[in-house]
C-alpha cells in the first residue's frame, strides 16, 4: 500500500517512474535439464605390421659377373661369347638363390580417426519457486540455491482516472500487469 500511495502521488504530478523493489522467494524445487552432446574426439589405434622387404641384387650381380667370367674362360674361339653369355645368366640366377630372402621387417602403424562420443550435460534448470503464497517457473542457466532475487514492480491499479507515467520503450523489460515476478541474474 505504501508503494501504492507514493507511485500514485508521484503519478499525479506527472513524474516518469521507475520504481522497483528486490525480494525473495523460496525455490521449491529445481529440476537439471540434461541433453546428449557429441563430443568428437580423435581415435588413435596402433597395429603390428609385417612386411616382406626387397632383395638387394648385389647375389644376382655378383653372379653374373663371376658366371660371365667362368663362361668366358671355358670358351673357345667363337663360342666365348657364348658361354660369357650363358655364365652370366647361370651366375646370376645361382647369386640371387645364395643371397637368399631378406628376413621380414615388422613395423607400428598408427591410424587415427575421428569418433564421436556421447555425455550427458546440463543445459538448464526447470526451477519451482513460491512468492506471496503462489508458485511459479521459470527456466533459468544455473541452479538459484535454495532461494531466488527477484525484481518487484508495483503496478498502478487501472480502474482509477490517473495520468500514467508514459509506455515503456520497445524492447524494454517490463512485465505486463498481472505477470510472473521476474527473478535478477
Amino acid at each position: 500500500m505504501k508503494y501504492f500511495i507514493r507511485l500514485s502521488v508521484l503519478s499525479a504530478l506527472g513524474l516518469s517512474l521507475n520504481v522497483h523493489a528486490d525480494e525473495f522467494a523460496r525455490v521449491v524445487s529445481t529440476t537439471p535439464i540434461v541433453q546428449q552432446v557429441a563430443m568428437p574426439r580423435q581415435v588413435c589405434t596402433q597395429q603390428q605390421v609385417t612386411t616382406q622387404p626387397h632383395k638387394s641384387g648385389a647375389g644376382a650381380i655378383m653372379g653374373a659377373i663371376a658366371g660371365g667370367t667362368i663362361g668366358n674362360a671355358l670358351g673357345r674361339g667363337g663360342d666365348r661369347s657364348f658361354g660369357t653369355a650363358l655364365g652370366a645368366f647361370g651366375g646370376a640366377i645361382l647369386g640371387d638363390k645364395i643371397e637368399g630372402a631378406p628376413p621380414p621387417e615388422v613395423r607400428t602403424v598408427q591410424s587415427c580417426s575421428n569418433q564421436n562420443f556421447y555425455e550427458s550435460r546440463i543445459v538448464a534448470y526447470n526451477v519451482l519457486y513460491e512468492y506471496a503464497g503462489k508458485q511459479y517457473t521459470v527456466q533459468m542457466p544455473q541452479d538459484p540455491g535454495p532461494t531466488l532475487r527477484l525484481q518487484i514492480t508495483p503496478m498502478i491499479s487501472s480502474n482509477q482516472n490517473y495520468n500514467y507515467p508514459p509506455p515503456p520503450a520497445a524492447g524494454s523489460p517490463v512485465p505486463p500487469p498481472g505477470s510472473a515476478p521476474q527473478y535478477v541474474q
